[in-house]
């Protein structure tokens, strides 16, 4: 079998494509599926088109990747996607890459030292004080922690991202392979939502689906207030719902297919020269 892929970018229209794709060989069983990349992808990208084709590969296809345009793949080769599919890792001279990584939901000290080591303290990230980096820290960990307690994802999380100079951009993204937003808050909570819906309410400052006393959303709260003033973006998918903050504006919508999970991306602007501080590590002097 093989299948073409349209350009796929960091946008609505990428994930339907993505959704699309995956709606058409979802039930393949025992065959080998060949998937060319001809046209433009976002290197981000790779976390929910990898975790697509694992999911294939867990129902005994032989998947296969060709991507003919040079220039896509040789970012490709160094984020390491490609060495999932019989491709050489080539060297990251100018560590532009956050690297295609699957983890087990059990690997959660090997995020945490993975979101440090190419996100967190990136160079082209806005300075943050200490206390807000921190914070930072730990809400990127916390989609992670999230998608390990909600998803029930039986075949791992996966992960990517990618510095692009030209548009002073770093994008983030954080796959799984579990149950959804819309059906973890149905089965948790009892409430009937769409799919936008239920992203919708995840994403509303104290809501969870956490039976413990434990504060629910928290990070994600303060990943929306730091984008929304440095005016990157997140975009979140889940089943066939689709979710997205530009800056301070949200906006929702219905993909014609489901993602089979959550996929979660931070958009960063790094030509942002703000310093960002939290209110509790300012001074007195600061303030008067």
């Amino acid at each position: 079998m093989n299948i073409v892929l349209p350009p796929i970018e960091h946008n609505r229209a990428g994930f339907e494509h993505l959704v699309q794709f995956y709606a058409q060989i979802q039930d393949t069983f025992l065959d080998s599926i060949e998937v060319a990349i001809n046209g433009w992808f976002d290197a981000d990208m790779c976390a929910p088109l990898g975790a697509l084709l694992y999911r294939l590969g867990t129902q005994a296809n032989s998947v296969q990747v060709n991507v003919p345009r040079a220039n896509v793949e040789k970012i490709l080769t160094k984020n390491g996607f490609l060495s999932h599919y019989g491709r050489q890792r080539a060297r990251d001279t100018w560590e532009t890459t956050i690297p295609y990584v699957r983890f087990d939901v059990t690997d959660d000290r090997y995020f945490s030292r993975y979101i440090e080591k190419h996100l967190v303290s990136r160079r082209e990230i806005p300075a943050m004080s200490p206390g807000l980096l921190k914070r930072f820290r730990e809400s990127v960990f916390e989609i992670f922690d999230n998608a390990v307690l909600h998803s029930q994802t039986q075949w791992g999380i996966f992960s990517c991202g990618q510095f692009f100079p030209t548009r002073q951009r770093i994008n983030f993204a954080i796959a799984d392979l579990g149950i959804g937003i819309r059906r973890n808050i149905q089965e948790h909570l009892g409430l009937n939502m769409t799919a936008d819906q239920a992203i919708q309410w995840a994403t509303e400052g104290q809501n969870t689906t956490k039976r413990a006393a434990i504060p629910g959303g928290l990070g994600l709260k303060l990943l929306r207030e730091f984008i929304g003033m440095n005016g990157g973006g997140i975009q979140i998918v889940s089943d066939n719902g689709y979710w997205q903050q530009t800056g301070t504006q949200v906006t929702t919508a219905l993909l014609s297919c489901p993602f089979p999970g959550t996929v979660v991306t931070l958009e960063i602007d790094t030509a942002d020269t703000k310093t960002y501080t939290l209110a509790a590590d300012l001074s007195p002097s600061d303030i008067f």
